[in-house]
């Protein structure tokens, strides 16, 4: 059974493209690229994962699919890398092929790999302040960057319908558009550097207080005797409505959190949004206070629980 959800794709010259992190969100688009005809060498710390890829997607799209035992290998003759890992330090491990710092440059990473006129699009959630930095080292060797970090959780990435945040430059944000079409819904330009983390970072924040208010919402009826079902229907229907109440109002009633986007990211997401404001002078006084409240569910073994769990700490 395949692990992504076929879908139309918009016809557009086959390119030949390198995926780097095969992750829940980074197996799946990377599937979406290979099905819409592109031809893809992947890349993942484990193996094991590469191999599973290509046993699942090998022969789909033109073939001559391959995985790389490095990021440095996978890159080499891509037209265009697409990235998607785990924090600040696994995307500059993967691009300059070290954690220690900018400027400190090894032989195995991405931008070791790419020519002059490639483009780098990364995918991870990350901090504008790395988007930057590594900008700056890719324009410095010919290579466009873009920092595009997604929303649509695991489930958008199966689909192929994610929204994609960009920041860099115009022709680089435009030149990669219809490649990432292939498991994306929308695509749009943010502003320069950074501004697609800076976005996505406002898309965390919505999440955070829309989270904390159903939760609450859910709790009060539940000891209020409602039959939660019926009334997420019914307020489903008018000015409370949110793709959070529509996706998992019925499974917090329920206590279902196995599935869906982990508290621990979450955490990871709000503590850039929270460095970034610390920087900028935003005032988010909801955001670290929901932060805090995630601080709990870990603490009641729930890091791996879906964001919604947050309901957990009100039982």
């Amino acid at each position: 059974m395949s692990s992504i959800a076929p879908r139309p794709y918009a016809p557009t010259p086959s390119q030949r493209v390198a995926f780097l992190g095969l992750g829940v969100m980074g197996y799946p688009m990377a599937g979406h690229l290979a099905l819409a005809g592109h031809t893809v060498t992947v890349y993942n710390r484990s193996p094991a994962k590469a191999a599973q890829w290509l046993a699942e997607f090998g022969a789909a799209g033109p073939g001559g699919h391959r995985s790389a035992p490095t990021p440095r290998e996978a890159a080499q003759g891509a037209d265009i890398v697409f990235c998607c890992v785990g924090n600040d330090d696994d995307l500059r491990a993967v691009v300059l092929g070290t954690v220690n710092g900018p400027g400190q440059r090894e032989a195995n990473g991405a931008l070791a790999g790419l020519a002059p006129g490639s483009l780098f699009v990364d995918h991870t959630t990350a901090s504008a302040e790395v988007a930057r930095e590594l900008h700056v080292l890719a324009q410095a060797q010919g290579v466009g960057f873009v920092d595009a970090p997604v929303s649509g959780g695991q489930a958008g990435a199966q689909n192929g319908k994610l929204t994609v945040m960009c920041g860099g430059d115009e022709a680089d944000v435009a030149r990669a558009e219809p490649v990432a079409l292939a498991f994306a819904q929308a695509y749009a330009r943010m502003g320069s550097s950074g501004a697609g983390q800076l976005a996505k970072m406002v898309n965390q924040i919505c999440i955070a207080g829309l989270v904390q208010g159903l939760s609450e919402a859910v709790a009060f009826g539940q000891v209020a005797g409602l039959d939660m079902d019926q009334v997420l229907a019914v307020i489903g229907k008018g000015a409370a409505q949110s793709w959070q109440m529509d996706n998992r109002g019925k499974t917090m009633a329920r206590d279902e959190f196995n599935f869906g986007f982990a508290v621990d990211w979450m955490r990871k997401d709000l503590g850039l949004v929270l460095d970034e404001a610390k920087r900028n002078g935003a005032r988010l006084p909801v955001t670290a206070l929901v932060d805090q409240f995630y601080a709990d569910v870990q603490r009641l073994g729930g890091g791996r629980w879906d964001t919604s769990s947050l309901i957990k700490r009100l039982r």
